[in-house]
């Protein structure tokens, strides 16, 4: 969703502006078009020639320079850019955007433009935690800006405390879902639930699968940059939430069901991606299951299947992940638990298993229509099943 897009990059004074040319390495990586705009204190910090070099464009820096072929940088800028951030940006610059002021490039392009605006402050905590940067920041959030950020770690300083910039990831995501807000699930709330539950047997031994969560965080990625609000039930702690999502930790699937019918609640459309345990341990022992020198039995016992306790008007999305009979197995599923829609994979498939990037699917809706996907990306297979979401949205309003 960043292809073609112009993304104005503001970098201001601070030792964190070396992370802003991570940022517009990856933004023009992803296909955006980045007008860096930097101050003079900036410049102290990464040159201008390292900006150029890593998007390909010219960076603005003075507000009078003479030779430019734009009339009014500031105003041409802020008019094509679909969003501006600023990234890093220090105290003295938000004190200025919460002023009104406009006396560098970064502050006229900031008050020239009707985009939306992010925020990233990066500064010493004492800077960040003083009452006037409070202030000012609550001003600019009244203003409809999104401040993002900051994160909490080891300054420049040495000392420990909040003013990191966010890492290039959240900057992205955060940019991402500034720019779907208009996107055609704006409005709606999605649940989407991700990984693989963990039913106990002791302290130290649980039973659960191979599901690594990938493709249930595509989908609430991909339906926060198509403007939904999103809430993520997952039992996944190895990948970073995305950005503007509502996470839900969870670890059994007694937990996971009481987490999903809560989130459901006035949601628009559930996707089930989390693969959900069949069986748990009749009974856990409270202490450690030693060895021994003989073997063992262990009584399992069926879950509660809770997806048809979902109730009212939702869109109910399921996956079938299969080792054999994909699409009879998974039309099956689709009557028993009477989905509008089913997502069915082969988990024996090279490059659709588990724990890897990209997927294989095939869509069966409620009418039994069926339609095959090539290998894709997961997030593009995310945007395929959110089509079919969107659509289903469309007949039902």
């Amino acid at each position: 969703m960043l292809h073609d897009q112009h993304i104005a990059l503001g970098v201001t004074g601070s030792i964190a502006s070396y992370k802003a040319a991570d940022l517009a390495s990856k933004l023009t990586q992803a296909g955006a078009r980045v007008d860096v705009i930097m101050t003079e204190a900036a410049t102290r910090f990464v040159t201008p020639l390292t900006m150029r070099s890593l998007t390909g464009r010219p960076v603005f820096i003075d507000m009078f320079d003479p030779s430019t072929e734009l009339a009014e940088e500031h105003v041409e800028i802020a008019r094509r850019a679909a969003a501006v951030i600023v990234a890093p940006a220090s105290a003295n610059t938000i004190a200025k955007l919460a002023h009104g002021l406009a006396d560098d490039m970064v502050s006229l392009t900031v008050l020239a433009t009707e985009a939306p605006v992010l925020i990233a402050p990066a500064m010493d905590h004492q800077m960040f935690e003083h009452a006037a940067t409070q202030a000012n920041l609550e001003t600019l959030r009244g203003r409809g800006y999104e401040i993002v950020g900051p994160a909490e770690g080891r300054l420049a300083s040495g000392r420990m405390g909040l003013g990191r910039l966010v890492e290039t990831e959240t900057l992205v995501g955060a940019l991402k879902q500034a720019l779907g807000r208009r996107g055609d699930l704006a409005g709606r709330r999605i649940v989407v639930s991700a990984g693989g539950t963990r039913e106990p047997i002791d302290p130290v031994r649980v039973i659960t699968n191979y599901s690594s969560g990938k493709m249930g965080y595509a989908l609430a990625e991909a339906a926060r940059d198509r403007g939904a609000a999103v809430t993520l039930v997952s039992t996944v702690a190895t990948l970073p939430t995305p950005y503007g999502v509502g996470l839900v930790s969870v670890e059994t699937v007694a937990e996971m069901r009481e987490a999903v019918l809560a989130a459901c609640q006035g949601a628009h459309a559930v996707i089930m991606a989390a693969a959900v345990s069949d069986f748990r341990p009749a009974e856990r022992a409270t202490q450690k299951i030693k060895k021994g020198d003989g073997s063992i039995s262990l009584k399992l016992e069926r879950t509660q299947d809770f997806f048809l306790e979902i109730e009212g008007p939702i869109v109910k999305v399921g996956f079938a992940a299969e080792t054999n009979d994909l699409i009879a197995n998974a039309r099956a599923k689709l009557t028993k638990k009477r989905l509008d829609l089913i997502v069915a994979n082969d988990i024996t498939a090279p490059g659709s298993g588990f724990a890897v990037d990209t997927n294989q699917v095939t869509l069966i809706d409620a009418s039994g229509a069926e339609e095959a996907l090539p290998l894709l990306p997961k997030y593009e297979v995310a945007q395929r099943v959110l089509d079919r979401v969107a659509t289903l949205l469309q007949e039902r309003a």
